[in-house]
């Protein structure tokens, strides 16, 4: 008997890991649990292309030009859109849902992701933004269309993006960040420190090296108080200081909750039997980096955990061996700030060296390379405008056998 698996988490890795279970041959039923209303969309966009859009604030047409197309092999798997996972026991295979039902299943898979993290800080609170989901691109939309400053907190990905967006848009954006160059986790202070200087030779304002310690104004935000004791006007603040896990419900368990889920290389969740995590929620092994568990945030992961998870899941279903071939995927990214175009593969925030392959970091819209090694050991490369042959070529050069 196939029996019934129980996805918790709508989004891409759930999508995905539905569609995998079919393409594996499960042909029980399949249950998707989702907090959100909307059906799994791609959220890339939301700090880009949904805030230049110049359209009204229809979330139906919104939606439509985010929604991931669907197989036809899951159009009998159900969707339950608006309901929350609280709590879970993984020895009776039970998940309680915030209104309170109970679904039982035979098979689990992990795929509830990450959540905005926010800033405990005092002041008001109309005024603070996140951008997670669509409906905070909504809100963020409607926001920016009554003021002409804001603040970004955060000066990687989503931060510099929103930012690069909000300028577009003709508001004075100011990025604040504590550390001394943007993006100096992900891509380290030499890249960084350039893609920084582009965008503030087209306008974009940075105060690095220093955090805020809280919101001005009365009822709403009217800026920023720096700890240098300066402070910064904003009509709005957009909080972009990286996420929170989603697994509470999963507590009681015994898991190792302490960063994500704990897995092993086939994406089992450890001290539970099956039960495997999917998407950047999932701390596994990749001998490609080492061998150290680790979450990974990059685009590409819901789809290359989800194949791993399913065929893990329905082994295990049916009592069978899963291929030894080590897990090892490629994570990569894109990103779009103003005119240039990057695009990652590997990890380039555990490099402990970064070189300039090509290109010249005070030129990056005509093309740069950069790589990143850790004890002498290819771990990232990221392109800046550079065509898509040279791209695959980035790829291609981590498709090594792994031991």
């Amino acid at each position: 008997m196939a029996g019934h698996v129980v996805v918790v988490g709508a989004s891409l890795g759930g999508l995905r890991a539905a569609e995998q279970l079919r393409a594996a041959g499960h042909d029980g039923p399949i249950t998707i649990v989702g907090e959100e209303i909307h059906l799994p969309y791609n959220r890339p966009p939301l700090s880009k292309d949904v805030l230049a859009d110049a359209g009204d604030d229809d979330v139906e047409r919104l939606h439509a030009g985010l929604v991931f197309r669907r197989r036809a092999s899951i159009d009998d798997v159900e969707f339950l859109l608006g309901r929350r996972a609280v709590a879970s026991d993984l020895v009776a295979r039970t998940v309680s849902l915030d209104d309170g039902t109970t679904l039982a299943y035979d098979g689990l898979v992990v795929a509830t992701g990450l959540r905005a993290r926010r800033l405990p800080l005092p002041g008001p609170a109309a005024g603070r933004h996140v951008i997670r989901t669509l409906d905070d691109a909504l809100g963020l939309r409607s926001a920016i269309r009554t003021t002409a400053t804001a603040v970004v907190i955060g000066a990687g990905f989503v931060g510099c993006e929103t930012a690069a967006s909000l300028h577009r848009l003709g508001i004075r954006v100011t990025v604040v960040d504590p550390f001394p160059v943007a993006f100096e986790r992900a891509l380290g202070p030499l890249l960084g420190g350039a893609i920084q200087r582009h965008l503030e030779t087209a306008g974009v304002r940075f105060r690095t090296g220093t955090g805020v310690v809280s919101y001005t104004g009365s009822h709403a935000i009217s800026g920023v108080t720096l700890d240098d004791g300066t402070t910064v006007s904003a009509g709005l603040v957009v909080e972009a200081v990286g996420s929170a896990c989603n697994t509470e419900w999963l507590a009681g368990n015994g898991l190792d909750l302490s960063d994500g889920v704990l897995t092993d290389n086939d994406l089992r969740v450890l001290g539970v039997d099956r039960v495997v995590a999917v998407g950047d929620i999932a701390r596994f092994p990749n001998a490609l980096f080492g061998g150290d568990p680790r979450r990974v945030e990059h685009w590409s992961m819901p789809t290359d955990t989800a194949k791993r998870a399913a065929t893990t899941l329905v082994a295990d279903l049916a009592g069978a061996p899963v291929a030894a071939a080590p897990f090892a995927p490629i994570p990569s990214f894109w990103s779009d700030l103003l005119d240039l175009r990057l695009q990652a593969f590997g990890s380039p925030a555990l490099g402990d060296t970064a070189v300039v392959e090509s290109g010249d970091l005070d030129h990056l819209a005509d093309g740069v390379l950069v790589t990143y090694l850790r004890e002498g050991r290819l771990v990232g490369n990221v392109a800046v405008n550079l065509p898509p042959v040279r791209q695959r070529a980035l790829r291609d050069a981590f498709l090594l056998p792994v031991s």
